[in-house]
Protein backbone atom coordinates (compact mmCIF):
# COMPACT_ATOMS: atom_id res chain seq x y z
CA UNK A 1 0.00 0.00 0.00
CA UNK A 2 1.43 3.42 -1.11
CA UNK A 3 1.84 6.40 1.19
CA UNK A 4 -0.94 8.11 -0.87
CA UNK A 5 -3.16 5.16 -0.57
CA UNK A 6 -2.65 5.40 2.98
CA UNK A 7 -3.51 8.83 4.12
CA UNK A 8 -6.54 8.72 2.07
CA UNK A 9 -7.66 5.17 3.19
CA UNK A 10 -6.88 7.31 6.94
CA UNK A 11 -8.96 9.41 5.51
CA UNK A 12 -12.17 7.82 4.74
CA UNK A 13 -12.55 6.03 7.94
CA UNK A 14 -11.99 9.77 9.76
CA UNK A 15 -14.82 10.59 7.58
CA UNK A 16 -16.82 6.99 8.54
CA UNK A 17 -15.97 7.74 12.54
CA UNK A 18 -17.34 11.60 12.35
CA UNK A 19 -20.30 10.11 10.80
CA UNK A 20 -21.17 7.45 12.63
CA UNK A 21 -20.96 9.89 15.81
CA UNK A 22 -23.66 12.62 14.67
CA UNK A 23 -25.80 10.14 12.69
CA UNK A 24 -27.23 8.41 16.07
CA UNK A 25 -29.22 11.82 16.47
CA UNK A 26 -31.00 11.72 13.44
CA UNK A 27 -33.76 9.54 14.61
CA UNK A 28 -36.64 9.55 12.20
CA UNK A 29 -39.19 7.28 13.12
CA UNK A 30 -38.96 7.36 16.96
CA UNK A 31 -39.10 11.54 16.38
CA UNK A 32 -42.02 11.24 14.43
CA UNK A 33 -44.12 8.99 16.68
CA UNK A 34 -47.31 10.34 17.36
CA UNK A 35 -47.68 10.14 21.66
CA UNK A 36 -49.06 7.26 23.20
CA UNK A 37 -52.80 6.46 23.42
CA UNK A 38 -53.48 8.61 20.74
CA UNK A 39 -54.72 6.40 17.76
CA UNK A 40 -56.37 4.46 20.78
CA UNK A 41 -58.57 8.00 21.83
CA UNK A 42 -59.31 8.46 18.01
CA UNK A 43 -60.54 4.78 18.45
CA UNK A 44 -62.75 5.44 21.25
CA UNK A 45 -64.49 8.19 19.49
CA UNK A 46 -65.16 6.52 16.18
CA UNK A 47 -66.87 3.72 18.04
CA UNK A 48 -68.95 5.94 19.63
CA UNK A 49 -70.30 7.08 16.24
CA UNK A 50 -68.66 10.99 16.73
CA UNK A 51 -65.21 10.49 15.43
CA UNK A 52 -62.76 13.53 15.59
CA UNK A 53 -59.36 13.94 14.00
CA UNK A 54 -56.26 13.27 16.17
CA UNK A 55 -55.08 15.59 18.16
CA UNK A 56 -51.55 15.70 16.66
CA UNK A 57 -48.96 18.37 16.94
CA UNK A 58 -45.75 17.77 15.59
CA UNK A 59 -42.73 19.17 17.82
CA UNK A 60 -40.07 20.13 15.32
CA UNK A 61 -36.83 19.08 16.42
CA UNK A 62 -33.45 21.89 16.12
CA UNK A 63 -31.05 19.62 14.18
CA UNK A 64 -28.63 22.97 12.76
CA UNK A 65 -25.19 21.80 14.14
CA UNK A 66 -25.96 18.07 13.54
CA UNK A 67 -26.86 19.27 9.62
CA UNK A 68 -23.61 21.39 9.99
CA UNK A 69 -21.63 18.88 11.14
CA UNK A 70 -23.34 16.01 8.04
CA UNK A 71 -22.53 18.90 5.69
CA UNK A 72 -19.00 19.45 6.40
CA UNK A 73 -18.13 15.42 6.19
CA UNK A 74 -20.10 15.65 2.21
CA UNK A 75 -17.70 18.81 1.84
CA UNK A 76 -14.62 16.88 3.15
CA UNK A 77 -15.11 13.75 0.57
CA UNK A 78 -13.44 13.38 -2.38
CA UNK A 79 -15.77 13.20 -5.25
CA UNK A 80 -13.20 11.11 -7.17
CA UNK A 81 -13.02 8.66 -4.14
CA UNK A 82 -15.97 6.09 -3.99
CA UNK A 83 -15.79 5.16 -0.38
CA UNK A 84 -15.95 8.34 0.28
CA UNK A 85 -18.68 9.62 -1.99
CA UNK A 86 -20.62 6.51 -0.60
CA UNK A 87 -19.93 7.78 2.95
CA UNK A 88 -20.96 12.11 1.16
CA UNK A 89 -24.03 10.13 0.12
CA UNK A 90 -25.07 8.81 3.22
CA UNK A 91 -24.56 11.87 5.00
CA UNK A 92 -26.70 13.86 2.73
CA UNK A 93 -29.69 11.75 2.62
CA UNK A 94 -28.85 12.32 6.64
CA UNK A 95 -28.83 16.27 6.53
CA UNK A 96 -31.62 16.15 4.36
CA UNK A 97 -33.71 13.78 7.03
CA UNK A 98 -32.54 16.23 9.73
CA UNK A 99 -34.09 19.27 8.00
CA UNK A 100 -37.42 17.14 7.70
CA UNK A 101 -36.93 16.60 11.24
CA UNK A 102 -37.08 20.53 11.43
CA UNK A 103 -39.54 21.03 9.53
CA UNK A 104 -42.35 18.79 10.53
CA UNK A 105 -46.12 19.83 10.35
CA UNK A 106 -45.22 22.29 7.09
CA UNK A 107 -44.75 21.55 3.47
CA UNK A 108 -41.13 21.00 3.27
CA UNK A 109 -41.76 18.34 5.34
CA UNK A 110 -42.95 16.32 2.50
CA UNK A 111 -40.62 18.25 0.48
CA UNK A 112 -38.22 16.57 2.30
CA UNK A 113 -39.83 13.18 2.39
CA UNK A 114 -40.37 12.66 -1.53
CA UNK A 115 -36.52 13.53 -1.74
CA UNK A 116 -36.05 10.40 0.61
CA UNK A 117 -38.50 7.69 0.23
CA UNK A 118 -39.60 8.82 -3.36
CA UNK A 119 -43.55 9.65 -3.65
CA UNK A 120 -47.10 7.40 -5.49
CA UNK A 121 -46.57 9.25 -8.85
CA UNK A 122 -42.80 8.45 -9.60
CA UNK A 123 -42.29 5.82 -11.96
CA UNK A 124 -40.63 2.70 -11.26
CA UNK A 125 -37.22 1.63 -12.82
CA UNK A 126 -37.41 0.82 -16.31
CA UNK A 127 -41.13 1.47 -16.72
CA UNK A 128 -43.70 4.45 -17.64
CA UNK A 129 -45.98 2.93 -14.27
CA UNK A 130 -45.99 4.92 -11.71
CA UNK A 131 -45.63 3.63 -8.02
CA UNK A 132 -49.08 4.32 -7.79
CA UNK A 133 -50.96 2.75 -10.96
CA UNK A 134 -48.68 -0.12 -10.01
CA UNK A 135 -50.26 -0.59 -6.68
CA UNK A 136 -53.36 0.39 -8.07
CA UNK A 137 -53.20 -2.85 -10.52
CA UNK A 138 -51.92 -5.07 -7.97
CA UNK A 139 -55.27 -4.39 -5.85
CA UNK A 140 -56.97 -4.69 -9.04
CA UNK A 141 -55.57 -8.08 -9.70
CA UNK A 142 -56.59 -9.66 -6.18
CA UNK A 143 -59.91 -7.72 -5.40
CA UNK A 144 -61.98 -10.83 -6.98
CA UNK A 145 -60.05 -13.62 -5.29
CA UNK A 146 -60.72 -11.27 -1.72
CA UNK A 147 -64.23 -10.57 -2.42
CA UNK A 148 -64.65 -14.42 -3.45
CA UNK A 149 -63.13 -15.27 -0.28
CA UNK A 150 -60.86 -17.49 -2.11
CA UNK A 151 -58.11 -15.96 -0.52
CA UNK A 152 -58.65 -14.89 3.13
CA UNK A 153 -56.34 -13.63 5.70
CA UNK A 154 -54.19 -16.08 7.67
CA UNK A 155 -55.83 -16.62 10.80
CA UNK A 156 -53.63 -14.60 14.05
CA UNK A 157 -53.80 -16.95 16.57
CA UNK A 158 -49.92 -16.86 17.87
CA UNK A 159 -49.58 -14.64 20.62
CA UNK A 160 -46.43 -12.18 21.18
CA UNK A 161 -44.69 -14.05 23.61
CA UNK A 162 -44.68 -17.52 21.18
CA UNK A 163 -43.54 -15.41 18.37
CA UNK A 164 -40.32 -13.65 19.66
CA UNK A 165 -39.64 -17.45 20.95
CA UNK A 166 -40.08 -18.77 17.70
CA UNK A 167 -37.89 -15.97 16.63
CA UNK A 168 -34.96 -16.35 18.51
CA UNK A 169 -34.53 -20.05 17.84
CA UNK A 170 -34.61 -19.39 14.15
CA UNK A 171 -31.78 -16.18 14.95
CA UNK A 172 -29.88 -18.59 17.44
CA UNK A 173 -29.54 -21.34 14.80
CA UNK A 174 -28.57 -18.43 12.11
CA UNK A 175 -26.66 -16.01 13.36
CA UNK A 176 -25.42 -17.94 16.30
CA UNK A 177 -23.36 -15.61 19.01
CA UNK A 178 -24.30 -13.28 16.64
CA UNK A 179 -28.12 -13.64 17.26
CA UNK A 180 -30.14 -10.41 18.11
CA UNK A 181 -32.35 -10.14 21.04
CA UNK A 182 -36.19 -10.15 20.57
CA UNK A 183 -37.81 -7.95 22.53
CA UNK A 184 -41.46 -7.66 22.61
CA UNK A 185 -42.75 -4.08 22.30
CA UNK A 186 -46.28 -2.95 23.25
CA UNK A 187 -45.95 1.01 22.15
CA UNK A 188 -44.35 -0.04 18.55
CA UNK A 189 -46.07 1.34 15.36
CA UNK A 190 -44.81 -0.92 12.88
CA UNK A 191 -45.05 -4.56 13.58
CA UNK A 192 -41.53 -4.90 13.77
CA UNK A 193 -38.04 -2.46 13.84
CA UNK A 194 -34.79 -4.58 13.50
CA UNK A 195 -31.11 -3.51 14.46
CA UNK A 196 -27.48 -5.40 14.64
CA UNK A 197 -28.32 -6.30 18.19
CA UNK A 198 -32.01 -6.23 18.94
CA UNK A 199 -35.44 -7.28 16.68
CA UNK A 200 -38.64 -5.81 18.66
CA UNK A 201 -42.10 -6.84 17.80
CA UNK A 202 -45.40 -5.08 18.55
CA UNK A 203 -46.62 -6.30 21.54
CA UNK A 204 -50.37 -5.52 21.79
CA UNK A 205 -51.18 -8.19 18.73
CA UNK A 206 -51.26 -11.54 17.64
CA UNK A 207 -49.39 -13.14 14.97
CA UNK A 208 -50.00 -15.77 12.46
CA UNK A 209 -47.89 -18.41 11.15
CA UNK A 210 -46.83 -16.65 7.76
CA UNK A 211 -46.34 -13.39 10.15
CA UNK A 212 -43.73 -15.51 12.44
CA UNK A 213 -42.01 -16.35 9.06
CA UNK A 214 -42.10 -12.96 7.56
CA UNK A 215 -40.91 -11.69 10.76
CA UNK A 216 -37.89 -13.80 10.48
CA UNK A 217 -36.53 -13.58 6.70
CA UNK A 218 -37.80 -9.87 6.88
CA UNK A 219 -36.25 -8.35 9.81
CA UNK A 220 -34.33 -10.85 11.09
CA UNK A 221 -32.28 -12.29 7.76
CA UNK A 222 -32.68 -9.54 5.76
CA UNK A 223 -32.36 -6.24 8.08
CA UNK A 224 -30.20 -7.72 11.01
CA UNK A 225 -28.05 -9.58 8.65
CA UNK A 226 -27.23 -6.54 6.69
CA UNK A 227 -26.95 -4.42 9.68
CA UNK A 228 -23.96 -6.95 11.42
CA UNK A 229 -22.24 -7.84 7.68
CA UNK A 230 -22.13 -3.60 8.24
CA UNK A 231 -20.83 -3.11 11.59
CA UNK A 232 -18.15 -5.93 11.04
CA UNK A 233 -16.54 -3.64 7.60
CA UNK A 234 -12.80 -2.47 8.16
CA UNK A 235 -13.35 0.46 6.51
CA UNK A 236 -16.99 1.38 6.49
CA UNK A 237 -18.79 0.91 9.65
CA UNK A 238 -21.57 3.25 8.87
CA UNK A 239 -22.46 0.72 6.07
CA UNK A 240 -24.09 -0.86 9.54
CA UNK A 241 -26.53 2.60 9.66
CA UNK A 242 -30.18 2.55 8.51
CA UNK A 243 -29.29 5.66 6.43
CA UNK A 244 -33.14 7.16 4.61
CA UNK A 245 -31.10 7.00 1.38
CA UNK A 246 -31.08 2.65 2.06
CA UNK A 247 -34.66 2.38 3.61
CA UNK A 248 -36.08 1.64 -0.24
CA UNK A 249 -33.27 -1.21 -0.99
CA UNK A 250 -34.15 -2.37 2.48
CA UNK A 251 -37.76 -3.03 2.34
CA UNK A 252 -36.84 -4.19 -1.26
CA UNK A 253 -34.79 -7.21 -0.48
CA UNK A 254 -36.62 -7.96 2.72
CA UNK A 255 -39.84 -8.19 0.92
CA UNK A 256 -38.64 -10.19 -1.74
CA UNK A 257 -37.17 -12.51 1.13
CA UNK A 258 -40.78 -12.94 1.65
CA UNK A 259 -41.71 -13.72 -2.18
CA UNK A 260 -39.15 -16.32 -2.57
CA UNK A 261 -39.28 -18.28 0.89
CA UNK A 262 -43.06 -18.35 0.36
CA UNK A 263 -43.77 -16.58 3.71
CA UNK A 264 -46.24 -14.20 2.52
CA UNK A 265 -49.41 -13.40 0.90
CA UNK A 266 -52.29 -11.32 -1.07
CA UNK A 267 -53.54 -10.03 2.33
CA UNK A 268 -49.88 -9.01 3.09
CA UNK A 269 -49.20 -7.59 -0.38
CA UNK A 270 -52.35 -5.12 -0.59
CA UNK A 271 -51.52 -3.93 2.61
CA UNK A 272 -48.55 -2.57 1.19
CA UNK A 273 -50.08 -1.29 -2.12
CA UNK A 274 -53.19 0.31 0.02
CA UNK A 275 -50.59 2.29 1.74
CA UNK A 276 -49.11 3.65 -1.50
CA UNK A 277 -52.63 4.36 -2.57
CA UNK A 278 -53.22 5.57 0.86
CA UNK A 279 -50.34 8.28 0.23
CA UNK A 280 -51.59 9.50 -2.61
CA UNK A 281 -55.12 9.96 -1.47
CA UNK A 282 -53.60 12.20 1.60
CA UNK A 283 -51.42 14.28 -0.67
CA UNK A 284 -54.18 15.18 -2.54
CA UNK A 285 -55.91 16.43 0.21
CA UNK A 286 -57.52 13.62 2.29
CA UNK A 287 -57.40 13.71 5.87
CA UNK A 288 -56.65 11.24 8.52
CA UNK A 289 -60.56 9.87 9.00
CA UNK A 290 -60.72 9.89 5.22
CA UNK A 291 -57.43 7.63 5.16
CA UNK A 292 -58.64 5.56 7.97
CA UNK A 293 -62.19 5.09 6.32
CA UNK A 294 -60.29 3.94 3.11
CA UNK A 295 -58.30 1.04 5.24
CA UNK A 296 -61.34 -0.06 6.78
CA UNK A 297 -63.80 -0.11 3.39
CA UNK A 298 -60.41 -2.32 2.36
CA UNK A 299 -61.27 -4.72 4.70
CA UNK A 300 -58.47 -3.99 7.73
CA UNK A 301 -59.77 -4.17 11.30
CA UNK A 302 -60.09 -0.80 12.82
CA UNK A 303 -57.19 -1.18 15.20
CA UNK A 304 -54.88 -1.89 11.97
CA UNK A 305 -56.77 0.95 9.54
CA UNK A 306 -55.91 3.93 12.20
CA UNK A 307 -52.59 2.46 12.95
CA UNK A 308 -52.48 2.34 8.96
CA UNK A 309 -53.77 5.81 8.83
CA UNK A 310 -51.19 6.99 11.45
CA UNK A 311 -47.90 5.88 9.40
CA UNK A 312 -49.16 8.25 6.55
CA UNK A 313 -49.44 11.30 8.89
CA UNK A 314 -46.34 10.76 11.25
CA UNK A 315 -45.31 14.40 11.11
CA UNK A 316 -47.54 15.50 8.74
CA UNK A 317 -50.68 17.46 9.45
CA UNK A 318 -54.03 15.00 10.00
CA UNK A 319 -56.28 17.10 7.83
CA UNK A 320 -54.41 16.16 4.71
CA UNK A 321 -51.44 17.30 2.14
CA UNK A 322 -48.75 17.20 4.58
CA UNK A 323 -47.82 13.61 5.05
CA UNK A 324 -44.95 11.08 5.59
CA UNK A 325 -44.13 9.06 2.13
CA UNK A 326 -42.15 6.50 3.44
CA UNK A 327 -44.50 3.59 3.12
CA UNK A 328 -43.84 3.46 -0.98
CA UNK A 329 -40.94 2.01 -0.49
CA UNK A 330 -42.07 -0.75 -0.02
CA UNK A 331 -43.84 -1.98 -3.48
CA UNK A 332 -41.42 0.30 -4.83
CA UNK A 333 -38.44 -1.27 -3.68
CA UNK A 334 -39.60 -4.72 -4.24
CA UNK A 335 -40.10 -4.24 -7.77
CA UNK A 336 -36.53 -2.20 -7.90
CA UNK A 337 -34.56 -5.17 -5.99
CA UNK A 338 -36.45 -8.38 -8.50
CA UNK A 339 -35.68 -5.65 -11.30
CA UNK A 340 -32.25 -5.74 -10.24
CA UNK A 341 -31.51 -9.27 -9.52
CA UNK A 342 -32.97 -10.25 -13.00
CA UNK A 343 -30.64 -8.70 -14.60
CA UNK A 344 -27.51 -9.29 -12.80
CA UNK A 345 -28.08 -12.65 -13.34
CA UNK A 346 -29.17 -12.44 -16.79
CA UNK A 347 -25.90 -10.46 -17.21
CA UNK A 348 -23.83 -13.20 -15.53
CA UNK A 349 -23.10 -11.21 -12.65
CA UNK A 350 -23.92 -13.53 -9.26
CA UNK A 351 -21.96 -11.65 -7.04
CA UNK A 352 -23.47 -8.48 -7.23
CA UNK A 353 -26.30 -10.77 -5.24
CA UNK A 354 -24.29 -11.41 -2.76
CA UNK A 355 -22.62 -8.13 -2.46
CA UNK A 356 -26.54 -6.32 -1.84
CA UNK A 357 -26.09 -7.83 1.63
CA UNK A 358 -22.87 -6.77 2.66
CA UNK A 359 -24.19 -3.70 4.68
CA UNK A 360 -27.43 -1.35 4.21
CA UNK A 361 -27.06 -0.27 0.71
CA UNK A 362 -28.57 1.56 -1.65
CA UNK A 363 -28.52 -0.82 -5.05
CA UNK A 364 -25.79 2.24 -6.78
CA UNK A 365 -23.55 1.11 -4.04
CA UNK A 366 -22.89 -2.03 -5.52
CA UNK A 367 -21.51 -0.76 -8.70
CA UNK A 368 -19.91 2.51 -6.67
CA UNK A 369 -17.94 0.04 -3.94
CA UNK A 370 -17.12 -2.79 -7.49
CA UNK A 371 -13.30 -1.71 -6.59
CA UNK A 372 -13.62 -1.71 -2.60
CA UNK A 373 -14.90 -4.71 -3.03
CA UNK A 374 -11.95 -6.04 -5.28
CA UNK A 375 -9.24 -4.99 -3.23
CA UNK A 376 -10.73 -5.98 0.04
CA UNK A 377 -11.06 -2.71 1.50
CA UNK A 378 -15.25 -3.40 1.47
CA UNK A 379 -15.61 -6.63 2.83
CA UNK A 380 -17.91 -9.15 1.51
CA UNK A 381 -20.78 -10.53 3.75
CA UNK A 382 -20.49 -13.00 6.46
CA UNK A 383 -24.46 -13.47 6.71
CA UNK A 384 -26.36 -13.90 3.52
CA UNK A 385 -30.12 -15.63 3.61
CA UNK A 386 -30.69 -19.30 2.45
CA UNK A 387 -32.35 -17.87 -0.68
CA UNK A 388 -30.15 -15.94 -1.67
CA UNK A 389 -27.04 -18.12 -2.01
CA UNK A 390 -29.08 -20.70 -3.39
CA UNK A 391 -28.30 -19.07 -7.33
CA UNK A 392 -29.51 -22.26 -9.05
CA UNK A 393 -33.30 -21.94 -7.72
CA UNK A 394 -32.97 -17.95 -7.56
CA UNK A 395 -32.22 -17.72 -11.27
CA UNK A 396 -34.78 -19.91 -12.04
CA UNK A 397 -37.71 -18.46 -9.90
CA UNK A 398 -35.95 -14.85 -11.80
CA UNK A 399 -35.69 -16.26 -15.02
CA UNK A 400 -39.33 -17.67 -15.14
CA UNK A 401 -41.00 -14.49 -13.45
CA UNK A 402 -39.25 -12.52 -16.57
CA UNK A 403 -41.19 -14.73 -19.12
CA UNK A 404 -44.54 -14.92 -17.13
CA UNK A 405 -44.68 -10.98 -16.86
CA UNK A 406 -45.15 -10.96 -20.39
CA UNK A 407 -47.60 -12.03 -20.15
CA UNK A 408 -51.34 -10.30 -20.55
CA UNK A 409 -53.92 -11.52 -18.70
CA UNK A 410 -56.81 -8.88 -20.04
CA UNK A 411 -56.25 -11.28 -23.26
CA UNK A 412 -56.56 -14.85 -21.92
CA UNK A 413 -59.47 -16.82 -22.08
CA UNK A 414 -59.66 -19.78 -19.35
CA UNK A 415 -61.94 -22.09 -21.68
CA UNK A 416 -59.50 -21.14 -24.85
CA UNK A 417 -56.28 -21.85 -22.76
CA UNK A 418 -54.44 -24.44 -24.86
CA UNK A 419 -57.46 -25.41 -26.92
CA UNK A 420 -56.96 -27.36 -29.29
Amino acid sequence: MTQSTRVTLEHTRDLDTRLLDVAREVRVLSSLSWPEGTVRKFLISWRRGQPTLPEVTPTPRDLGPIRAELEAIVAAADPADPMQVFVARTADSYATAARMLGAVGTPEMTECSRLLYGAPDDLMPGSELSHRRAAELLLQNTENLVAAGVIPESERTCPAEEAAARMRDAFDSFFGPDAPSVEIDPDLASKAAAGSRRVRIRGTTTFSELDVAQLIEHEGFVHTATALNGRAQPNLACMALSAPRTTATQEGIATLAELTTRAIDIARLRRLALRTVAIHMALEGADYLEVFRFFLEEGQSEAESARSAMRVFRGGDVRGRVVFTKDVVYLCGLIAVHTFLRKAIAESRPHLVRRLFAGRLALPDVFLLDGAFARGDVAEPRYVPHWATDLHRLAAYLAFSAIVNRVDLGTVELERLLAE
